[in-house]
């Protein structure tokens, strides 16, 4: 934690002081609910400065849920459809804001699409337990 904050108080951190700090956050939290999130989301927005992909897009998108709702969050990923179509990720986030919503079928749609993408398994048996 000593060398994030000392890597933060730089004058203009970089990419990998981000992605640590936005780490150290997640460490820090002791539930998913206590995690920082508002203080994510400044994070993210400092990341996508030095790497606007897709995939920092979607991980910034997870905080935007957490902070403004998943409508709000829902719009940012749907925007990444194109670009992360073969990514499992992209269908389970998009899953997890739908269900969120109360669009069950639209959730099992997506998490199917997630499902299919990834044979990681753990992945896979959140998947399952989901589409259950």
């Amino acid at each position: 934690m000593r060398l994030i904050e000392r890597a933060a108080a730089m004058r203009r951190p970089g990419r990998y002081q981000a992605q640590a700090a936005i780490t150290a956050l997640h460490c820090e939290a002791a539930t998913w609910d206590d995690t920082d999130w508002p203080q994510i989301l400044v994070l993210y927005g400092m990341l996508l400065r030095h790497d606007p992909s897709p995939v920092v897009r979607l991980n910034r998108a997870v905080a935007l849920a957490q902070v403004r709702g998943a409508e709000v969050a829902l719009r940012e990923v749907e925007a990444l459809a194109e670009p992360l179509a073969r990514y499992h990720l992209l269908h389970a986030v998009r899953g997890r804001l739908l269900r969120e919503l109360g669009r069950t079928d639209d959730a099992r749609a997506a998490d199917a699409l997630a499902l299919a993408a990834t044979e990681n398994v753990a992945e896979r048996q959140l998947l399952v337990e989901r589409l259950r």
